[in-house]
């Protein structure tokens, strides 16, 4: 699939594969309070790129893996990400009120609703993740290194550690370095899991994988710096959200600490290493992932 379609229609493709697969989030026979499973929801199907599920399915095709086996994990990583944006926009943390165009989780269904669906997405995904074997036969060796992955770059060492180290930089961060520290924990780490995730979905090599990892890597800090920049300078209509929300709320950026053109060439460098990386890997079709990181350089929103 991936070699006939263009990008824009593979991301359309896939989009629409996850938002199938999204909308059974239960098995049949559990019973699951229907408030939780409407929050849940509410923030699943409320858009966005679908970047981390997309890079899922891009790795294994890459590798020569098989898409469907792929699904399961592409939807657990896109749980998490929501769950991680739901608890960012409470008024504990980030205090926003609108994501992706519309009301925030909580400003819907209350703090204690939203938190908990929150909860229930991040623990669903490992049960999502589990079906790669379960219903498609990866084998359990696989499965289970992935689950291993998602705990470590979902959790306190990746992208909650992150987490925790921008709140404690609301109150001055001095350096450059610890703002790096942040973008590759709290943005990066999702990302190379998502990498790594699909590449064991297809049985790559160890060298395969860490090429992906530092793929990963590269690709996780320039989308942060392009983020850091769309937030001084983009159009909130396409982003939808306010922007210079990083100024009034007196966030240390790249472009604070290196200057808006220095941050450009940044994103710009850190994208040809990540491709250069991905294509001296030895991936069966490394195109998919080649053209991603190039959406992602030219990206507005």
């Amino acid at each position: 699939m991936s070699s006939r379609l263009t990008l824009e229609l593979y991301m359309q493709e896939i989009g629409s594969r996850l938002t199938q697969q999204l909308s059974d989030l239960f098995p049949e026979e559990w019973e699951v309070p229907e408030t939780l499973r409407e929050s849940m929801n509410y923030s699943l199907m409320a858009g966005g790129k679908r970047l981390r599920p997309l890079l899922v399915t891009a790795a294994c095709e890459a590798g020569g893996g098989s898409l469907e086996a792929a699904l399961p994990v592409a939807c657990a990583v896109e749980m998490v990400h929501t769950y991680s944006l739901i608890h960012d926009d409470l008024p504990a943390m980030d205090n926003d009120d609108f994501r992706r165009g519309k009301p925030t989780n909580h400003k819907v269904y209350g703090e204690a609703t939203a938190i908990l669906a929150g909860d229930a997405l991040l623990t669903h995904s490992f049960f999502r993740v589990v079906q790669s074997s379960r219903l498609h036969g990866i084998p359990a060796e696989r499965v289970l290194a992935v689950v291993e992955d998602l705990a470590m770059y979902a959790g306190p060492r990746g992208m909650v550690g992150g987490q925790a180290a921008d709140m404690e930089g609301e109150q001055g961060l001095t350096s450059l370095e610890q703002l790096e520290y942040i973008h590759l924990h709290k943005t990066s780490d999702l990302i190379i899991f998502s990498l790594v995730a699909g590449g064991r979905i297809a049985g790559l090599d160890e060298n395969q994988l860490q090429a992906l990892e530092t793929f990963g890597h590269h690709l996780g800090l320039a989308f942060q710096i392009q983020d850091d920049i769309l937030d001084i300078i983009g159009d909130e209509a396409k982003l939808g959200k306010k922007t210079q929300s990083d100024i009034k709320q007196q966030k240390v950026t790249y472009p604070y600490f290196i200057g808006l053109e220095a941050s450009r060439e940044k994103v710009q460098q850190l994208t040809e290493e990540a491709k250069e990386t991905i294509m001296a890997a030895g991936l069966k079709d490394p195109k998919r992932l080649l053209e991603i990181a190039d959406f992602l350089m030219s990206r507005d929103h």
